[in-house]
């Protein structure tokens, strides 16, 4: 594993009144892994992402890509540097196909006046979704199947091969599993698993600790905005896990 972390949140500091949502967190992913981010409720976790991911702004601390210092001023720049993110409402258009749904806001235009009035290409789309799917395993009747007669499963996989067709470093993952049944949820992670094997570290948010042990390569744990320990998930217990996010120590790797 690369020394120098992909993503890196140093200090980070947000505020909401007199709420210290994020009281100095630090956390770090690496090029190559599914790291998992866990805390109990009121730790941190989303008002991290969101920070992470350009959809809020930090009052201090740093954000590193790579060692070089970046600002998010939206979430449209996190995609610019390779970062998307999966949220649980998966921000998918139902009535729409599969297809349309990855291209959602960078339809393809067809070439010409066409385009020029307003024409999409969706032989071209469902082209590069299909190609998409097939990449990642994602195992549809048709790429052109409106996303309202999916499977919860497979709507999660749409929304995944979504921001995997967009982001090329880091996407973050909101409890990619929940109200999914067990063959569903298995689908899931071995989607997960492929897109960690394309070259993009994932950041699985999730309250499964038996999940979390299960797929995960590190795991970071928040706790009151702080991260207060690490894990090598080959050497982590749920109870371990448990332990840090509610009394802040483990047997493992406690950091500030």
């Amino acid at each position: 594993m690369s020394t120098i972390p992909l993503l890196e949140a140093q200090n980070i500091r947000r505020r909401f009144g007199h709420v210290h949502a994020l009281d100095g967190a630090n956390f770090a992913v690496y090029p190559g892994e599914i790291c998992a981010l866990i805390g109990d409720n009121g730790a941190g976790k989303s008002t991290l992402v969101k920070i992470l991911s350009g959809a809020d702004r930090p009052d201090e601390g740093r954000i590193l890509i790579g060692g070089r210092e970046v600002s998010f001023d939206s979430p449209a720049t996190a995609q610019q540097l390779g970062i998307a993110t999966v949220y649980q409402d998966l921000a998918l258009a139902p009535e729409l196909a599969a297809s349309d749904n990855l291209f959602l806001g960078r339809e393809i235009m067809r070439a010409g006046l066409l385009g020029q009035l307003g024409f999409l290409n969706r032989r071209e789309m469902r082209r590069r979704a299909a190609d998409q799917f097939a990449r990642l395993s994602v195992h549809l009747r048709s790429p052109g199947v409106p996303v309202s007669a999916l499977s919860g499963g497979q709507r999660q996989s749409v929304a995944i091969a979504r921001a995997a067709l967009w982001a090329d470093k880091i996407i973050f993952m909101d409890e990619p599993t929940a109200a999914l049944g067990v063959q569903q949820t298995a689908r899931v992670l071995d989607l997960i698993r492929q897109v960690r094997d394309q070259g993009i570290a994932v950041v699985l948010i999730s309250h499964n600790m038996p999940q979390v042990l299960e797929i995960a390569d590190r795991v970071e744990v928040l706790r009151l905005g702080k991260r207060v320990a690490r894990f090598e998930t080959r050497a982590a217990t749920v109870e371990s896990l448990v332990t840090a996010m509610t009394s802040g120590t483990d047997a493992g790797d406690v950091v500030q």
